[in-house]
């Protein structure tokens, strides 16, 4: 337990942003999910307007530091190659 006011306060600043953090890692691997199952069905239209939320979210979550920026950019280029894998082979 803290000892002190100021280490009493950090832990509560702690606890706030730690359940902030969870809740959009939530989204970010929630939305990542909406895209894989729309690609395991083969719905291309589907994956791309998935994909659009995908990217909004993932960037969100790297822009206010819950995910790294190397690894957002990670997620969504693979995600996005995915997708265009897709696209290419259905046309």
């Amino acid at each position: 337990m803290a000892n002190t006011a100021s280490a009493t306060k950090r832990n509560r600043q702690t606890q706030k942003r730690r359940a902030r953090n969870v809740q959009v890692r939530t989204g970010v691997k929630s939305v990542v999910k909406k895209v894989r199952e729309a690609l395991e069905k083969g719905d291309g239209a589907a994956a791309k307007s998935a994909l659009q939320a995908a990217e909004r979210s993932i960037g969100k979550a790297s822009s206010k530091g819950v995910v790294h920026r190397n690894a957002a950019s990670r997620k969504i280029g693979r995600l996005a190659a995915a997708v265009a894998k897709l696209a290419a082979a259905k046309a």
